[in-house]
């Protein structure tokens, strides 16, 4: 067997070492030797460190390792003691770092949309496979909650952001790469360690919490769906995820279902209320809405139905409502 490629060892790394398209990613943003640098960026260490670990001039270390932070493909842990650097760790670590570095070259990002088309769906069932919770969650909107209904905080966007002591504003990576849906791509709200890196970088804009809530408004009315992290607390991302763009939703193609779950709550359709004008099925990501009686009810699929709300954003006359019925498996803090 042939040895293996620095690039195709850094796939490895990651956890895409069957895919032919992801070293080629590497390819295009660095050469052999910043790849070897990354190679030995795990576990992290100090500049010195990894210059005495690589042989890289020390002169040169410092400015190959702010150029490899920029790009997205190394990171930094600021301890009292020193600043350790340590390489990207996951495919989609490296997939949202990679997509709204400044200046992306074309080619690096037609690339990202192969291995999307062709790869991902592959990838995301190994990692469902193996994953004991789901990934991100999906958040209902605000304006489905109805305000006697005892909502817990994790299932508030309001008060994920009301909870974040910094905020910025990044490209969707997904769109970024893509592009083809129209809708808005400076939508990615970053949180706290997030926001932080964001605007070191270069990659963020700062918002204050109210902008942050008005982009999240823009979001609704462009029938955007909220994903956060699965986890308890602030979590570090809000996605605004679209249906045909964004990677999250191959778990729904694939049938698994274990990389995105549901909100706690799911869609009702009030039958004395509803027009029948199918504004809800044509927003539904999901295929969760579907029409009865002759075209002139919409009725919820509850197996598909996510619990987002963007169906309830849709609605002109208010026949939608949104109910409580499940609980959430969150990864612990």
């Amino acid at each position: 067997m042939p040895e293996r490629t620095v690039y195709e060892q850094l796939a490895e790394q990651i956890g895409a070492g069957e895919s032919t398209v992801v070293p080629r990613i590497f390819e295009t943003l660095i050469n052999e030797t910043e790849a070897k640098l990354l190679l030995a960026a795990a576990p992290p260490g100090t500049a010195e460190e990894l210059s005495h670990k690589t042989g890289i001039d020390p002169a040169e270390i410092d400015t190959m390792l702010d150029r490899l932070f920029r790009k997205g493909l190394v990171f930094k842990s600021k301890k009292p003691d020193a600043t350790r650097y340590y390489r990207v760790r996951h495919i989609m670590q490296f997939h949202d770092a990679t997509a709204v570095m400044h200046d992306a070259p074309r080619d690096m990002l037609d690339l990202w949309k192969e291995y999307t088309r062709n790869e991902w769906d592959a990838q995301s069932k190994t990692l469902e496979s193996i994953l004991p919770h789901a990934a991100v969650r999906v958040v209902p909107i605000n304006v489905t909650i109805e305000p006697t209904s005892q909502v817990l905080v994790l299932d508030d966007i309001s008060k994920l952001i009301d909870g974040a002591r910094n905020i910025a504003v990044t490209k969707c990576s997904c769109r970024a790469i893509d592009g083809t849906c129209g809708k808005p791509v400076d939508v990615c709200l970053q949180l706290d360690r997030a926001a932080d890196y964001a605007i070191e970088r270069g990659t963020g804009r700062r918002l204050s919490h109210e902008e942050a809530r008005q982009m999240l408004e823009m979001c609704e009315e462009e029938g955007l769906v909220h994903v956060a992290e699965n986890k308890q607390g602030v979590g570090n991302v809000i996605c605004n995820c679209c249906r045909d763009c964004c990677i999250n939703w191959a778990s729904v193609r694939t049938g698994l279902g274990k990389f995105v779950a549901p909100s706690r709550f799911r869609a009702v359709v009030g039958a004395h209320d509803c027009n029948g004008c199918e504004l809800c099925v044509d927003r539904c990501f999901f295929d969760a809405m579907k029409m009865v009686d002759g075209g002139t009810l919409a009725t919820v699929d509850q197996e598909k139905c996510m619990g987002c709300g963007v169906c309830r954003a849709a609605c002109v006359v208010d026949a939608i409502s949104m109910e409580m019925v499940r609980s959430q498996d969150f990864i612990p803090a």
